[in-house]
């Protein structure tokens, strides 16, 4: 039995998609196989310091505040908890290491590099990275507190022992950044039980109701951080340029928020736009695509984009820019319609060409969702992770 320590910069019950794959993977790999234990920040003061959630125990450091929003965490004082995490993981793992004697420790993301280099450091515990990053490469190495460090940063990626990425983009980024061991490109997958389930009428009723959506309306919908990276406004800005029974449900929450909403009220569109007014759990993410008719998110960057092949396994055509890891899943009329970045007027031709094609619609999403069925199960990339990746400790 191997034990593994992750360094994790968020985790349940804040989640994106790095927090989604660690669950998926921990909860489908048998503790009489490998034991998993995590660090990360604790944010809020509600959060216990320590749980085990599924198959891996959680230990939570950092300061804390009542409820902090999404904009909080990127403010004095609480963003200092990311800059000093590296320093204070490592200590506390060096910590747990007496008790637990770690095989290796487990970098998700770039970032978390820098705890599990220290850690080798300190205890010459070996450390396997995962790249799940969804910004630009560019707009990762220019943040200040990776500029400073930067040749720490590049070392890296010369230290690890494996690397895994999700897409091909993120393989060029780890060759880039000087690593020229073996990478294992193993992308995220989907809980298809989860996201391509038939719903009831009586749950899917309710929610139509609680948006007022009529037989006439035509939803788009996004499931996105509203951050800039992934481009909410251009749809916001394209509601002009289409029909009126065309509406925006956006499922999540940011820093932009408000600033999206102005947008929308300064462009005419509030009364065609839906924001969630309460944190909607993940569980409850698929019910949001079964009454909507295209997913649609026009990324500046993605790393791979779980949004989007959730969305295809639930059974919705897809819209997106041809960024980042996307192109490794989304082929143009095939499994799904490419709109420009940064173009609102080609986001509204995109949205007319689904819905005036009647047969192209069904052919994208057979497509789509066979595609997610075979390449993007769990069980598939349990089984690459296990042999490509935790077998190399």
């Amino acid at each position: 039995m191997k034990k593994i320590l992750i360094f994790s910069i968020a985790y349940h019950p804040i989640i994106g998609g790095a927090e989604i794959a660690i669950k998926e993977i921990t909860d489908r790999i048998s503790p009489q196989e490998i034991e998993f234990d995590m660090i990360t920040l604790r944010f809020d003061k509600k959060s216990p310091r320590f749980e085990k959630i599924g198959n891996v125990n959680v230990h939570r450091i950092g300061f804390t505040k009542d409820n902090p929003t999404s904009s909080d965490l990127l403010r004095f004082p609480m963003y200092l908890n990311k800059i000093f995490f590296p320093i204070t993981a490592s200590l506390k793992a060096v910590a747990l290491h007496k008790k637990r004697k770690y095989n290796a420790s487990w970098a998700m993301m770039s970032y978390m590099g820098f705890p599990a280099l220290l850690f080798l450091w300190f205890r010459c515990v070996p450390f396997i990275l995962t790249l799940q990053e969804g910004d630009s490469i560019a707009h990762v190495t220019r943040r200040l507190r990776i500029r400073l460090v930067y040749p720490f940063y590049k070392m890296i990626f010369k230290k690890a022992r494996i690397v895994q990425v999700i897409s091909k983009y993120l393989e060029k980024f780890a060759r880039d950044m000087g690593y020229r061991g073996e990478i294992a490109v193993i992308p995220n997958g989907v809980d298809t039980s989860l996201f391509a389930r038939d719903y009831s009428e009586q749950e899917l009723g309710a929610l139509r109701w609680r948006f007022h959506k009529e037989e006439k309306d035509i939803f788009l919908i996004t499931t996105s951080r509203l951050v800039q990276k992934n481009g909410v406004a251009d749809v916001v800005r394209a509601l002009p340029l289409l029909p009126e029974n065309i509406k925006f449900l956006i499922i999540g929450t940011g820093p932009l928020e408000e600033d999206l909403k102005k947008l929308a009220h300064d462009l005419g569109v509030e009364s065609r736009v839906f924001f969630n007014d309460f944190w909607v759990e993940y569980k409850e993410i698929p019910k949001y695509l079964k009454i909507s008719d295209i997913f649609i998110r026009t990324s500046r960057s993605e790393g791979m984009g779980n949004s989007f092949i959730e969305a295809m396994s639930a059974g919705i055509p897809v819209i997106a820019t041809p960024v980042g890891g996307i192109v490794d899943f989304l082929k143009e009329n095939e499994t799904g319609v490419f709109c420009e970045v940064d173009n609102p007027e080609s986001v509204a031709l995109s949205v007319n060409k689904i819905l005036d094609d009647k047969n192209l619609r069904k052919k994208i999403v057979a497509n789509a969702s066979r595609l997610v069925a075979e390449k993007y199960n769990w069980e598939g990339v349990i089984s690459d992770m296990k042999t490509a990746f935790f077998a190399k400790i």
